[in-house]
């Protein structure tokens, strides 16, 4: 499974933080369990009111989550699915929401967590969508690795140490 490996992150004095969430609507069980997972653990970090703006599919991420980054937040997590069909589409929409959303984050300073999952099959995609049966939670990875991204941001702000 992909999450061998993934650092154990905590994060902390972050319940301050503005963060929005941009969600694809395209498939909809998957991004269902994305959301859910991605505001379970905004919750868990105190975030009490993030926002939340839906788009019609993944390639649509990048657009949103730029304007949201314009708009003060301090982190923007996007969400989506792209599951691999018959055709290059995949492969073109993979690479453009994926150029997308990191030119969005070093363009505007703003992180900009990774929650789209790229996929050959949707039972892939279920088991990563956070779901009751899955075996990873990509909605919750994604707002954590965002958040602690723009706490060590705000850090810099600080004194050397």
């Amino acid at each position: 499974m992909s999450g061998k490996g993934a650092p154990e992150l905590t994060v902390e004095n972050c319940a301050d933080l503005r963060v929005a969430v941009v969600a694809a609507r395209w498939h909809e069980q998957v991004m269902d369990g994305l959301v859910d997972g991605a505001l379970r653990a905004l919750g868990e970090l105190g975030i009490a009111e993030p926002a939340l703006l839906r788009v019609p599919g993944s390639f649509e991420l990048p657009v949103a989550a730029q304007a949201m980054a314009g708009r003060g937040y301090d982190a923007v997590v996007a969400l989506g699915v792209v599951i691999r069909g018959g055709t290059p589409h995949f492969d073109y929409v993979c690479q453009g929401v994926t150029q997308g959303l990191t030119r969005v984050g070093v363009e505007t300073g703003v992180p900009v967590g990774f929650g789209v999952l790229t996929c050959d099959t949707e039972e892939q995609a279920l088991a990563r969508a956070g779901l009751a049966d899955s075996v990873e939670d990509k909605g919750h990875e994604a707002v954590t690795a965002a958040v602690a991204t723009a706490a060590a941001l705000r850090a810099l702000a600080g004194p050397w140490r």
